[in-house]
């Protein structure tokens, strides 16, 4: 498989994000549903901590990409939910901390709320293999 990271600019570069990924000879993908800041037991992670709770979102997207056989390595796409946009230089932050190197395409978007009011992030992704 052969993974070309696209990026017409420069800008983007600095930002520290990637417009797109070009992705020949992949044999699996793997869509990772929204992951919110909910511990294994089912437990909200991080009530009113936005810190903790990216964190627990990208441990959740870790374990399921491992599940599959993935790493962040494998990560092409992200999509994140904030129910305050002014928190998504706190996300890159976490983000960076296990996503290092070229990143994901990505979309941000900020949502009047999430599956339950005390989430503040939900994360999806899309690998492949």
């Amino acid at each position: 498989m052969e993974k070309t990271q696209l990026n017409p600019w420069s800008w983007q570069d600095r930002a520290g994000f990637s417009q797109g990924w070009k992705v020949e000879g992949s044999q699996t993908l793997v869509f990772v549903s929204g992951q919110a800041p909910v511990s294994a037991e089912g437990q909200l992670v991080g009530e009113g901590d936005f810190e903790a709770q990216a964190e627990q979102v990208f441990q959740n997207l870790q374990a399921v990409l491992e599940e599959a056989g993935a790493t962040f390595a494998d990560v092409v796409k992200l999509t994140v939910f904030l129910t305050d946009i002014g928190r998504l230089r706190d996300y890159i932050q976490v983000k960076s901390r296990f996503i290092e190197g070229p990143q994901p395409a990505s979309t941000a978007l900020e949502v009047t709320a999430l599956a339950r009011p005390e989430m503040m992030i939900e994360v999806e992704a899309v690998a492949t293999l």
